[in-house]
C-alpha cells in the first residue's frame, strides 16, 4: 500500500503512458517538458543468458554487428546521420537483456525513431562485414583476457556459478566465436527480436502525436510474436573457498560471491541496496572505515549490488597484500557480527536510506535515465509506480534490515577466492 506521504517522492516526474501495439509490442513514454533531449531506447530480452552452448558471445557480436548497416543504412550511415541530426547513440549487451539507445533533440526524434527501427531490426548480416567485426570483438576479448583483473572476476564468477549462465563471459569463448558464420547470427536475431521480447521507451520533451502516427506505422508494429526460449534457473550461488594465482596482478584480491533475491522482488533488492550501503558505501560505512581507515590493511574494499533478472549478487573486492589476506578476512568476519549484535545507529540508518533514494533519484535527473529504467522495467513485466522503490525503502527499519537481509551476507553462503600475484 502506497504510504501516506505530505510531499512527493519524485516531483515533477508523471506516471508513464504505455501503448500496446496490436501485434503486442510495448511503447512505454513519459513526457519531461523541461528535457533538451528526447532518448529512445529499444529494449530486447536477448542478452547472453539466451545463448545455447554454441552461440557463446553471440548477443555481444550481435550488438557489434547492428551498427555495421541495415538493408536501407550502409555501414556507418546510422551513426553520421544521427549525428547531424545533433544525436548520438550507443548500445549495451548484458546477461539478461540488450538495448540500442539515441539522444536526439526533440524535432528530430520522428526521424531518428525511423532510422533506429530499420537498423536494430533488420540488421545486414553479410559475410565480409562478419569477418572484419569478427576480428573487432576477439580483440576486445583479447584485451579483457589481459586484465588481471577481469581475469579473477571471470574465475569467480566461473567457481560461483557453475551452472548457471551468469557464470559464462558475456563476451564469449573465442573457439567458438571462430565457428560462428552470419546465418546463425541471423537466426539468433531471429528467435529473440519478436513483438512480445522488445520495448521501445521514449522520455523527453515528445511531440508525442507526431511520434505516436510514426509508431503505428513502423517497423515495430510488423514484428511477429515470437515463441519464448527455454526458461532460465534461479541463481543459486556455488559456496566455497578458492585460490588462483594470476599473472601481473599488482596486489591480491579477496573477493566474496552471494547469491541474492531477483530484480522482480524489489522489497527485497532494496533492502540488500540498503544493507550493502551500509557496510561499504563511502569512509563512514562499516567496512572502509574499519579495514582502511583504522586498521589500513586494505588498499580499497567495495561491496557491489549486482540486480539481474534470474538472481542478483552481491561482490566483494578486497585489494591488499598477499600476507594481509588471512586478517582481512577476519575483520571482514568481525564487521558483520558486530553488525548483528551492535544494530545499526539511527544516524548511520538514516545516512543509508539518504544514499540509496538519492542514488535512485539521480538516475532520473535526464531523460536517458528515465528511459533506461521504464524501459528496463516494461521489459521485463514491471508495471509499478517510479516512486516504489524510495517507497520501499522508508518501509525497511534497521531491525528488519538485520534479520532478514543481513543472514544472505552469511561468509557460509559466500563464493570466495583469493587472487594472488604469481
Amino acid at each position: 500500500m502506497p504510504l501516506a506521504l505530505s510531499q512527493p517522492l519524485l516531483p515533477g516526474l508523471a506516471s508513464p503512458s504505455d501503448q500496446i501495439l496490436a501485434n503486442g509490442a510495448t511503447v512505454v513514454s513519459l513526457f519531461l517538458p523541461d528535457s533538451p533531449l528526447v532518448c529512445l531506447d529499444f529494449w530486447c530480452r536477448a542478452g547472453s543468458v539466451f545463448e545455447s552452448a554454441a552461440e557463446s558471445g553471440m548477443a555481444h557480436f550481435l550488438e557489434h554487428m547492428v551498427f555495421k548497416g541495415s538493408e536501407l543504412l550502409g555501414p556507418g550511415e546510422f551513426d553520421l546521420r544521427i549525428e547531424a541530426m545533433g544525436g548520438n547513440s550507443n548500445a549495451a549487451t548484458g546477461f539478461d537483456d540488450v538495448h540500442y539507445h539515441v539522444l536526439i533533440p526533440p524535432d528530430a526524434a520522428a526521424n531518428a525513431l525511423d532510422l533506429l527501427l530499420d537498423l536494430v531490426l533488420h540488421p545486414r548480416i553479410d559475410a565480409a562485414a562478419f569477418d572484419m567485426e569478427r576480428r573487432v570483438v576477439l580483440e576486445e576479448l583479447a584485451q579483457s583476457e589481459d586484465q588481471p583483473d577481469e581475469i579473477a572476476l571471470q574465475h569467480l564468477l566461473q567457481l560461483g556459478c557453475p551452472r548457471h549462465s551468469y557464470g559464462k563471459p558475456i563476451l564469449g569463448k573465442r573457439e567458438l566465436l571462430l565457428e560462428q558464420t552470419p546465418d546463425a547470427m541471423a537466426a539468433f536475431h531471429g528467435r529473440l527480436y519478436g513483438a512480445n521480447r522488445c520495448v521501445l521507451a521514449i522520455s523527453g520533451a515528445l511531440e508525442q502525436e507526431k511520434l505516436a502516427a510514426r509508431i503505428a506505422g513502423s517497423d515495430l508494429a510488423q514484428l511477429p510474436l515470437l515463441e519464448e526460449p527455454f526458461s532460465q534457473p534461479t541463481l543459486l550461488v556455488q559456496p566455497g573457498e578458492h585460490r588462483i594465482e594470476v599473472q601481473r596482478l599488482e596486489s591480491a584480491r579477496l573477493l566474496m560471491l552471494w547469491g541474492l533475491p531477483p530484480a522482480a522482488q524489489l522489497h527485497d533488492v532494496m533492502g540488500a541496496d540498503l544493507l550493502t550501503t551500509v557496510l561499504a558505501e563511502g569512509r563512514r560505512s562499516r567496512l572502509v572505515e574499519r579495514l582502511r581507515e583504522q586498521l589500513r590493511i586494505v588498499e580499497s574494499i567495495d561491496l557491489d549490488l549486482h540486480v539481474m533478472e534470474f538472481g542478483s549478487f552481491a561482490l566483494l573486492e578486497a585489494i591488499c597484500e598477499t600476507d594481509e589476506l588471512a586478517s582481512v578476512r577476519g575483520a571482514i568476519d568481525t564487521v558483520l557480527s558486530e553488525l548483528v549484535q551492535e544494530g545499526i545507529a539511527e544516524a548511520e540508518w538514516k545516512r543509508a536510506q539518504r544514499l540509496v533514494a538519492n542514488g535512485y533519484r539521480f538516475g532520473l535527473e535526464a531523460a536517458g535515465g528515465v528511459a533506461g529504467l521504464v524501459g528496463n522495467n516494461r521489459l521485463w513485466r514491471r508495471h509499478h509506480r517510479l516512486e516504489l522503490p524510495l517507497e520501499e525503502i522508508i518501509c525497511w527499519s534497521a531491525d528488519e534490515l538485520l534479520q532478514h537481509s543481513l543472514p544472505l551476507l552469511d561468509i557460509s553462503r559466500a563464493c570466495i577466492l583469493e587472487a594472488v600475484p604469481t
